[in-house]
This record gives structure tokens, C-alpha cells and sequence, in this order.
């Protein structure tokens, strides 16, 4: 072993490892994601540190087989072994918990106790530990939800003011303009270059102060945000439309920003530059159709790996999860099946990984970004900005029903003409009680009608519910109505 990473190539080849029974680190990474790259650093010399134990890489994506097999649905992500078997995970940057897990699989550490001296490794040098310290602080676990700041302090809020202010136009985006990290970035980016302009930008993944702080001070949820002159133009829709109608140039030259002759915007950042797709991708203009029409041919578009009821890698999975979760309706392409595609939309979209996720023809980015924005709600936002609506389940639809009036009566027939005896006897009732009533006839519906049943748990019909709960079924309204209980009842 010797205190070395080697990378696993297959399946077999880490199913050999692990029957030799020694303590085994994996470490499921992408080469995209910055985050595995700041801590395979770490990775790197914990292998130093504990020599005796097997310290492995799988490329999760490439690998997606042994990504399936440990359920990996994000990176970083570590998998810790000992005697062959599975003992403990770890998901996200954390440098300390991956010490600590690791001296605990293959070092003598009892218990409880801390990792000391190899909690990051003797072995690593002060710039390596200090870049992983300040990654870890600032980006924090994967697993943490960010939450938006109850108020802004001066500090937080004379620094925004600073920010927004360090250029006549700035965009607050995702990624930088060289490598943006979601389509609404890009396309702003590209707007941008367009109109010629110079521009400042802000990468807000790499601050969540400053992220979720924005959020705050702009009363904008969601990126890139557009500033010019210190005023909030907007997002991408807005750009967009701006920049469409002729607006924006006129925005622009109304206070005084030069708009340049070259054909690129400069960017005022050190390490900025032109992002997005450029004009000629090297893609066939069939291929290129072909893109474009497959992108657009559903308002929520997924390229993933396999289907959304059979996923073939962890990451697709995911995605597809949080759209389900939400309700979202959404269409699908299995970029396993036509290599065409799948090697043509990472040129068209200049974006290397699966899944891919669009909405209204925009990227928004892969599983991280799209299970980052579904934590802080920017996804829903988004979702709404667009007009998506979510998609109406059974459940959804028989709570609007139940709470469509204060005394809600699901009966057979109408009220004027009720199709069995039990409905009548319970119109009747609410009629002399002088109770106004809204009702559902039931033989019209048979999707409410059984599942109502299920729903409220009460298999026969009629129904009464008050301000959505129910009240019961034709023999609870008469008691009622004898003790002289029933209005009073559906009208407290």
C-alpha cells in the first residue's frame, strides 16, 4: 500500500481489494466538481498518514456501476470499509470528519477520541491545510442547508453596497464568465459580451454570505442578478427581455457605460474572461437542430442516465427525486441510448457532465446545483419565474375540494336532486338548519370518489367536512341534528 491513492478501474477491481479484508477508504469524486478536488488534497495525505490502509478514487460518473452499488447521489462522498465490509459514509467537504473517520477505520485511535496529530495529515503542508481550512469554512458541508440570514449586519451589508458598487455593471452569477455554472448565468454572460459592455461579476458559489445575503438586501431570491450603476436591473428574464426589446443599450447609455467597439465584453475580475457557448461549436446544423428540439420539446427537460423509473447512476436519480418530490412534470432523455447525443449536447451546452437539467430551454446545471437549489428554494423560484406550475396529484386535488366551501357535502346526485336516500335525508337536514352548504356529486368522479374513501378513511358516502375536516357520514348529521347540535356544530 505504501501511502499512495490508486485509482479503481472497475467493479472487480474493488471487489479484489476488499477481500483482502484491510481497511479500505473510497473516495467518489468528479473532475468538475471543486470540491473533490480541494478534498482529494486531504485524500492525498491521509494516504501518507496511514499507510496500512487502501485509500481509493472512483470517477463517479465514469464509474457509474459502483456508484449505483453505494448509492451515491452527490461528490465528495467517502465510503469506509473494514474487513471487507461497509462501516461508515461520509458526504460533502468536510476535512476534520474525513480525518477522524479515517483514524477511526485504520488507525489505533479508541473511541471518541480525536484524530490529534493526523487530523489532517502530518504529512500536508501549511498552504495545503490553510487552502482546505478556508474551503471548509466557507463552503461548509454539502449536507448544510443554507439558511438566509434573519437580518444584515453593518459589516455584511456595507460590504454587499461595496460590491454592487465596484462596477458601473455587475453581474452577481454563478461560476465566473470564463466557466459559468447554470445557463441563467450564461445567457447573461452572453448578453453582456453582445452588448459590448464591460462588467465586474461575483461568483456567489463561493460565498454564502454574500449569497444568501444578497438575496436579502436586493429582495431578489434567486442569481444572476444584474446591477448597473448600483441599481438592481434584474435577472435573466429581464436581461433577456431588455436586452431584446433594445432596452438595455438604452439603459446603458443613459448612464454613461461605454459600450465597446471589440467584439468581446471585458470583463473587470482577474481571472474573468468570455463564458458560454461560442458561435461555431463544431456541431452539424442537423445535430444542432436536433439539440435545440430535444431541449425545448418539454417546458422541464432532463438528459440523465437511463429513465426516471429506472436511473443508471446515482446522480440522475437525484435529480430525479427532487423533481418528484416537487411535483414537477418533466421530460426525459436517456443519453445512454444515442451517443450522438450525449457527446453533442456537452459541446452544444459547454457543460461536461450527467444529468443535465433545463427549464424553458435554459441549463441550469447538473445534480449539485440542482440539489443546492432545491435546499435554499431558489428551484421553486425559478419553477414560478418560468410559469411552471406544479403538477396536481390526487391528494392536492381533494384537499382544494374539501376546503372549496366552509360546509363541504360529498353526496350521491345533487342537492336539488339526490341519487339515494342517505344524500337526501343529509341535504334535508342542512336545508331546515337554514346551514349554507357547497357539494360534489361523487357518481361523476369516480377517481374523487374512491379516493376519498382512502383519503378520509370513511368508505361510504355521504361526506360532510367543515373548514376541511370531517364531521362524518349521514348518521353522525342526524344525531346532530336531533341533539340540536348541528349547526352550531358546522358553523363554530
Amino acid at each position: 500500500m505504501g501511502g499512495s491513492v490508486r485509482e479503481v478501474q472497475s467493479k472487480g477491481d474493488l471487489d479484489r481489494v476488499l477481500k483482502e479484508g484491510s481497511p479500505v477508504i473510497l473516495h467518489f469524486w468528479a473532475s468538475w466538481c471543486d470540491a473533490s478536488k480541494q478534498m482529494d488534497q486531504v485524500f492525498s495525505h491521509l494516504s501518507t498518514d496511514f499507510p496500512h490502509a487502501h485509500f481509493l478514487r472512483v470517477e463517479a460518473e465514469e464509474q457509474p456501476e459502483i456508484s449505483e452499488a453505494y448509492s451515491v447521489s452527490a461528490v465528495p462522498y467517502f465510503v469506509f470499509f473494514k474487513d471487507g465490509k461497509t462501516v461508515d459514509t461520509l458526504e460533502g467537504a468536510d476535512p476534520s470528519s474525513l480525518a477522524n473517520k479515517v483514524a477511526k477505520v485504520a488507525g489505533s485511535i479508541a473511541p471518541g477520541d480525536p484524530a490529534a496529530p493526523a487530523s489532517l495529515g502530518m504529512a500536508a503542508g501549511p498552504t495545503v491545510l490553510e487552502t482546505v481550512r478556508e474551503f471548509a469554512k466557507e463552503n461548509g458541508s454539502s449536507k448544510v442547508e443554507s439558511q438566509l440570514p434573519p437580518g444584515l449586519s453593518d459589516g455584511l451589508e456595507k460590504r454587499l453596497q461595496q460590491l454592487i458598487d465596484s462596477q458601473a455593471v455587475m453581474l452577481f452569477m454563478k461560476g465566473s464568465p470564463k466557466e459559468p455554472k447554470c445557463g441563467f448565468s450564461r445567457k447573461v454572460v452572453d448578453i453582456l459580451n453582445e452588448e459590448k459592455v464591460k462588467f465586474g461579476s461575483f461568483d456567489i458559489l463561493t460565498n454564502d454570505e454574500v449569497r444568501e445575503g444578497l438575496k436579502k438586501f436586493s429582495n431578489w431570491p434567486t442569481f444572476p442578478q444584474l446591477y448597473c450603476k448600483g441599481e438592481l436591473l434584474g435577472g435573466s428574464d429581464i436581461a433577456i427581455a431588455m436586452h431584446e426589446s433594445g432596452e438595455l443599450k438604452e439603459v446603458f447609455r443613459d448612464h454613461g457605460i461605454d459600450i465597446g467597439d471589440s467584439n468581446e465584453a471585458k470583463v473587470a475580475e482577474p481571472n474573468g474572461g468570455q463564458g458560454g457557448i461560442t458561435e461555431s461549436t463544431g456541431l452539424s446544423a442537423t445535430l444542432t437542430s436536433r439539440l435545440a428540439s430535444l431541449i425545448s420539446s418539454s417546458a422541464v427537460m432532463l438528459f440523465m442516465k437511463g429513465k426516471p423509473d429506472e436511473p443508471k447512476c446515482g446522480f440522475s436519480r437525484k435529480v430525479v427525486d427532487i423533481l418528484q418530490e416537487d411535483k414537477v412534470e418533466f421530460g426525459s432523455f436517456d443519453i445512454l441510448t444515442d451517443d450522438e447525443v450525449r457527446q453533442g449536447l456537452k459541446v452544444y451546452s459547454n457543460w461536461s457532465s450527467y444529468p443535465q437539467l433545463y427549464i424553458k430551454g435554459e441549463l441550469i446545471g447538473g445534480s449539485d446545483i440542482v440539489l443546492e437549489m432545491q435546499k435554499s428554494g431558489e428551484l421553486e423560484n425559478v419553477l414560478a419565474e418560468k410559469g411552471i406550475t406544479r403538477k396536481e396529484t390526487l391528494e392536492d386535488r381533494l384537499k382544494k375540494l374539501i376546503t372549496s366551501s366552509p360546509v363541504m357535502l360529498f353526496m350521491k346526485g345533487t342537492p336539488d336532486a339526490p341519487r339515494c336516500g342517505f344524500s337526501s335525508k343529509v341535504v334535508n337536514a342542512l336545508r331546515n338548519e337554514d346551514v349554507s352548504f357547497g357539494s360534489f356529486d361523487i357518481l361523476s368522479d369516480e377517481e374523487v370518489r374512491q379516493g376519498l374513501k382512502t383519503f378520509s378513511n370513511w368508505p361510504t358516502f355521504p361526506q360532510i367536512y367543515y373548514k376541511g375536516e370531517l364531521i362524518g357520514g349521514c348518521d353522525i348529521v342526524m344525531e346532530l341534528r336531533d341533539n340540536g347540535e348541528l349547526k352550531s356544530t358546522l358553523s363554530e
